[in-house]
């Protein structure tokens, strides 16, 4: 049994294999619970879509359902909100992971709904994210993003001093963040940023816009580069 759960896990990553102490029993409620999250997956199949074996916690809301596209082995963690009014929607690459609590969420006005939020595959986003699309999202493949990560591509005017800050409107940039980073947790990133491929973003970190290059560590608040990863030697 545990032989074939393993084939059928690496088709979602290739490198698992079992931990040595997992008992029958350990096995037994993992299969158990992930059963329970593939059958309530596949009610998507009585809203007119095909789940393409999702893992769906229980609480998941979908809302503009018909503007949300997902690839295979999609996982959705408890209470997970995607909504999708946007002029892309939400577009979910192949084995992708969204955390408890996390909600994506590509507009949140009627007068002028967001661009819209891709997510590329093998992405994994940690519990308690939102992330907005209003002037786009676009986050790359193969990218492990820590718990109570945040994207905000937008920003509010506020220069007329004699009006209210919530009628003067909007600027949108969009954030766009590379292949293969590692983000840590409660990293926040603000419109007009865009991180290159291969980065790595300490916890806490706070990018209020900019180009990162390739392959750089980034920390702070504001964030700015404190390395560069080719250049981090290993010794012996």
């Amino acid at each position: 049994m545990k032989k074939i759960l393993a084939r059928i896990i690496r088709k979602r990553n290739p490198d698992f294999d079992w931990d040595a102490e997992l008992g029958n029993r350990d096995l037994l409620f993992f299969l158990l619970l992930q059963t329970g999250r593939l059958l309530r997956g596949q009610t998507l199949w009585l809203r007119g879509r095909r789940p393409r074996l999702m893992l769906r916690e229980q609480g998941v809301r979908f809302e503009y359902l018909h503007r949300i596209q997902w690839g295979r082995f999609l996982k959705l963690g408890r209470q997970v909100r995607l909504s999708a009014l946007g002029r892309a929607g939400i577009v979910l690459g192949n084995h992708v992971g969204i955390g408890a609590y996390s909600q994506l969420v590509a507009s949140t006005t009627l007068n002028d709904i967001g661009a819209g939020i891709r997510i590329g595959n093998n992405v994994g986003v940690g519990e308690y994210a939102y992330l907005g699309g209003a002037g786009g999202l676009d986050i790359g493949e193969e990218c492990i993003i820590g718990q109570y990560f945040s994207c905000h591509p937008e920003n509010h005017c506020f220069h007329d001093l004699n009006l209210p800050i919530r009628r003067q409107g909007v600027t949108r940039q969009g954030i766009r963040i590379g292949q293969n980073c590692w983000i840590g947790s409660k990293v926040t990133i603000l419109d007009g940023a865009t991180i290159g491929n291969g980065c790595v973003i300490a916890a806490g970190a706070v990018i209020t816009g900019g180009v990162f290059p390739d392959n750089c560590v980034i920390g702070g608040v504001p964030a700015r580069v404190l390395k560069h990863r080719e250049k981090v030697s290993i010794e012996a």
